[in-house]
This record gives C-alpha cells, sequence and structure tokens, in this order.
C-alpha cells in the first residue's frame, strides 16, 4: 500500500498548485488531470504485481468484480481542496477480502503523512495512533465536509442541534477530518452522503485508532452511504441526536 501511495503522490504533486484543466462529472464533482493519471498509476502497479485482484476506482470503474480480493481506489479524495491549492486532500486505498475492508490507507501528498489501518491498530508514518477518549460531548470536536450536503441528504435541525452541544465546530472535511480523528485532534467526523470509494479505507483505519464507525443511522457502514465516526463513547450518543 505504502508503495501505491508514494507512486500516486508522485503524480499528483506534479499538478499541485498548477494550472490544469477542470472538467464536471455527471454527479457535479469536479475531476481533474492529477485524479485520472494518480487512479491510473495504481492501477497498473495492482495489476502488475496482483493479476487476480480486482480494483473499484473512483475515476475509471471495475475491474474484475467477482474477485476475492478487491483494492478501492480514491485517487484524490477532497478534489476541491487540491482545486483551491490547500493541503486537505489526500488519496484513499482499501484492500477488501470478501467484501470486507482488512486494510486501509489514507496518504496526504502536501503534509507526508501516511495513515495503514488494519482494523485492530491503526499507524500514522510507522507510530500507533489512537482517537482520544473523551466522554461528554461539550469537551468534542466536531467535524463534517460541507454543511450545506447536510441540509440536502439528512435532518439539518438535528444536526445543528449536535453541533450545539459539542465544544468546536469545524469543515475541516474529506479524507482530512478522519485524519484528525485517528490521530486524536479530533472526535466526530459525519458524512451525510459517501460512495463506497470513500468508505472503504476509512473503516480499518478507525476501527484500528480504537473509534466507532457507521452510517447515518448507526448501522453497517459497508451497506450504507454515508458515515458517522467518533470514539465508542460518544457515538451513540450521536446517532440518537441525528435521528
Amino acid at each position: 500500500m505504502f508503495r501505491l501511495a508514494e507512486e500516486s503522490a508522485g503524480v499528483i504533486l506534479q499538478y499541485y498548485r498548477k494550472e490544469i484543466f477542470i472538467s464536471t462529472k455527471s454527479d457535479d464533482s469536479p475531476v481533474t488531470i492529477a485524479d485520472k493519471m494518480s487512479e491510473e498509476k495504481m492501477r497498473e502497479l495492482i495489476i502488475e504485481k496482483f493479476p487476480d485482484h480486482g480494483i473499484l476506482g473512483e475515476e475509471f470503474g471495475s475491474h474484475l468484480p467477482e474477485a476475492e480480493y478487491q483494492w478501492i481506489l480514491d485517487p484524490i479524495d477532497g478534489t476541491r481542496s487540491f482545486i483551491c491549492g490547500t493541503h486537505l486532500f489526500g488519496t484513499l486505498i482499501a484492500l477488501l477480502e470478501n467484501g470486507k475492508p482488512v486494510l486501509g490507507a489514507m496518504n496526504f501528498p502536501v503534509l507526508g503523512q501516511f495513515f495503514l489501518g488494519d482494523n485492530s491498530q491503526t499507524f500514522l508514518n510507522n507510530k500507533v495512533v489512537q482517537m482520544r477518549r473523551i466522554r461528554h460531548l461539550n469537551e468534542a470536536v466536531l467535524l463534517t465536509t460541507d454543511i450545506q450536503n447536510i441540509a440536502k441528504y439528512q435532518d439539518i435541525t438535528r444536526f445543528q442541534n449536535l453541533v450545539e452541544q459539542v465544544q468546536l465546530f469545524r469543515t475541516w472535511g474529506d479524507c482530512f477530518g478522519y485524519s484528525l480523528l485517528a490521530a486524536g485532534f479530533a472526535d466526530i467526523m459525519i458524512d451525510p452522503v459517501m460512495s463506497a470509494w470513500d468508505i472503504m479505507a476509512l473503516i480499518p483505519i478507525i476501527k484500528g485508532a480504537g473509534g466507532e464507525i457507521t452510517d447515518y443511522h448507526g448501522k453497517d457502514p459497508l451497506k450504507g452511504s454515508s458515515i458517522v465516526a467518533a470514539s465508542p463513547v460518544l457515538h451513540q450518543q450521536i446517532i440518537k441526536i441525528l435521528n
């Protein structure tokens, strides 16, 4: 996984803060040459090393979808942040065995931070990291990617109720928000709508850091299209407030 992250980062950084063409996909999300070229690079490496493995990528779809092992790729999670020249974007890589994520990686090319989780432990640049163990919402830092998406896909009034109970609320989002949870700098991350390539790598990382991760309704994130991640002590409280 580290090689995939390293090679894709090399591609991405060639285009970072450069003048590049931005196109719009059918869901109105932006895509750049950096997204496409970095995913192509990872796919090439996987097919060369593991020719019998499947791949699902955000930009180029599915390859060998019936394979026992599947790689799930999001070459730039946070393309809008990348376009705007911030560092709040990363590459997500997951390895699934029989449909379940056994390894998840987040790589932040600008920051030089590589997270790797296996559901039991999570590492940041080879050092074990853990989520904070706060017990009360009024001590918590709450993050989300886009407040407008809360209003569009979930109950904004209930979400605002949660905001009023936490210590701090910020939109340090996309995978960067989950990295702050895993490293012990924030406590709750909520995304009201997500795709498989957004979700799969996060599960082993958050679980490995001692966190709880479900969909917006407290159910299996593998079957959902949203995420609520938090420490186990807070998670059930949050689900009740949101629903």
